[in-house]
């Protein structure tokens, strides 16, 4: 890891994302907004993306070409799925992991289940030579969309972001301040399990009062509530996790 770290302050102008599902469209959206290039990837090459892809205005490629253009890059796949992300294209880069830990739908992970590591060390262990900051993954994508801000409005919410790599998370605030979100410093990966599922800081902040996730997945467009960098800071402070005996998984 002993490349520079790339990023906005190096002039990144494109967005590689390696996933295209909601929380993968959603950021192809906020980044054409916030005027980049963006590659758009999926598990079904991109002859499959051609329509989402002319809709948003973005490049369809193979999950390789994302890696490889992406100044940055997002892995927003199922985790179960994630040894199958390129690794040598992103050698050295910052790479934003938005992964959760679903057994029903992931197979189960013991080291998960036992707490030996967390989603993003898992990743970030696949890809030794790049820098992973966990992000976007505690959100569901109708907030994530409706509640971007410009930078300084009085209404703006923040998500948190860990990684080992201070100028990383450094960058990974960039692209968030960007993208119309504030950004909640949690530090290195082994500390990014305040902001997965369970914890207070997942979700429910940016719900509306009165809505629910069930909605949400039902196809509601929830405006959502704003989440401020005071909000979101003491939930990470006050995280825990329950024991494993007692998790929903």
């Amino acid at each position: 890891m002993g490349r520079p770290t790339p990023g906005l302050s190096l002039g990144m102008t494109t967005l590689g994302i390696i996933g295209s599902g909601n929380i993968g469209t959603v950021l192809a959206k906020l980044a054409v907004a916030a005027g980049y290039d963006v590659v758009l990837a999926n598990s079904r090459g991109p002859e499959s993306l051609r329509e989402k892809a002319a809709e948003l205005g973005v490049r369809a490629g193979t999950a390789t070409e994302a890696a490889e253009a992406g100044d940055i890059v997002v892995a927003t796949i199922p985790l179960g799925r994630y040894a199958e992300i390129p690794v040598e294209p992103l050698a050295g880069k910052v790479v934003i992991d938005t992964m959760n830990y679903y057994p029903s739908r992931d197979g189960r992970i013991e080291e998960l289940d036992t707490e030996k590591t967390d989603t993003a060390e898992l990743l970030q262990r696949h890809l030794p030579e790049s820098h992973t900051v966990k992000a976007f993954n505690n959100i569901a994508a109708v907030n994530l969309l409706n509640l971007a801000r410009p930078s300084g409005a009085a209404d703006r919410s923040a998500l948190p972001i860990s990684g080992n790599d201070a100028a990383a998370r450094k960058t990974a605030a960039e692209l968030l301040d960007k993208l119309g979100w504030d950004a909640v410093d949690v530090g290195p990966l082994s500390e990014s399990w305040r902001q997965e599922t369970e914890t207070g800081v997942y979700v429910d902040p940016y719900i509306s009062e009165g809505g629910s996730m069930e909605q949400i997945m039902g196809g509601y467009d929830d405006p959502g509530k704003t989440a401020s960098v005071e909000v979101i800071e003491k939930a990470i402070a006050t995280a825990h996790r329950p024991p494993v005996k007692d998790r929903q998984f």
